[in-house]
């Protein structure tokens, strides 16, 4: 013990000097976008590497449940193809327009590195630029929404999580339609507020929170979550939605990065209709 404080006695200036580097360096990464992007993007190759070799670890005592969630997922696509096989023949030009043009393509990763403590959460998946995933694509699991692609490498890309206070999710009510805001506030990673509704749309406690389809990352109707609880704000005349997430981000290991085939296309002329 007193080897140690002669140490620190010894040294406090080199300590001092190090515990200051890392607070600036942590005040930078945290609370600068630019900075923390360069950060992200230039460590995704080594830290990707070692999260995928401690994920695979993690991974092997989770088979049962992933088999699990992979069978439900399985089960809801047979019965959507098996209700497009009943309609099919009663709507053969929808069949063969749906057939001809495909407006979205889903590639499936994994969650190999996760967090949900913090005011900024990412994941880390194991597929990069090398196999199609580049920033801005939307990224859904068999449950629901999770977040929007960062950055990329060759082989990693990294995603803002849903949970995450930066990122705001055009949705709206599944039932009657009005559309909002939805974003996280910090609180638990369960919950996620919905904003913008307006007095007369009458949202109920249950009712399905889906995305709107308006931006170019996301298909409409991706489950988000359901209604738990209805708050209005009088001065405002909209109501504050709290809901309940579908995705337990703290349970997530499989997900869909998805590529809207023409967000290009309607990117640039949106641009254009901005600059008007």
């Amino acid at each position: 013990m007193r080897n140690f404080i002669r140490f620190i006695i010894r040294n406090h200036f080199l300590l001092l000097f190090l515990l200051l580097e890392i607070v600036s360096f942590y005040f930078i990464f945290n609370y600068n976008r630019y900075h923390r992007n360069i950060y992200l993007s230039s460590s995704n190759q080594v830290s990707g590497y070692l999260y995928e070799r401690f994920s695979s670890v993690i991974q092997y005592f989770e088979l049962k449940r992933t088999n699990e969630e992979l069978a439900l997922e399985n089960a809801e696509l047979r019965n959507q193809l098996d209700k497009h096989s009943f309609y099919a023949p009663l709507l053969p030009e929808l069949e063969a327009d749906t057939i001809a043009e495909q407006h979205y393509r889903y590639m499936a990763a994994r969650v190999i590195n996760n967090s949900v403590n913090k005011h900024f959460n990412y994941l880390t998946l194991n597929k990069g630029r090398k196999h199609g995933i580049r920033p801005d694509m939307g990224v859904i699991s068999s449950r629901g929404l999770v977040g929007v692609v960062l950055n990329t490498s060759e082989n990693y890309s990294t995603v803002i999580s849903l949970l995450n206070t930066r990122l705001k999710i055009s949705a709206r009510l599944r039932e009657t339609g009005f559309f909002g805001s939805l974003g996280w506030e910090a609180t638990s990673y369960r919950y996620a507020t919905l904003s913008g509704i307006p007095a007369h749309a009458n949202p109920l406690v249950g009712d399905a929170v889906v995305t709107s389809g308006f931006s170019s990352i996301f298909p409409e109707n991706i489950l988000i979550g359901t209604i738990d609880e209805v708050n209005k704000d009088q001065g405002e005349g909209f109501y504050d939605i709290k809901v309940l997430l579908s995705v337990d981000f703290k349970n997530l290991q499989y997900v869909q990065v998805v590529e809207k085939v023409k967000a290009k296309e309607q990117l640039e002329l949106e641009n254009l209709s901005d600059n008007d």
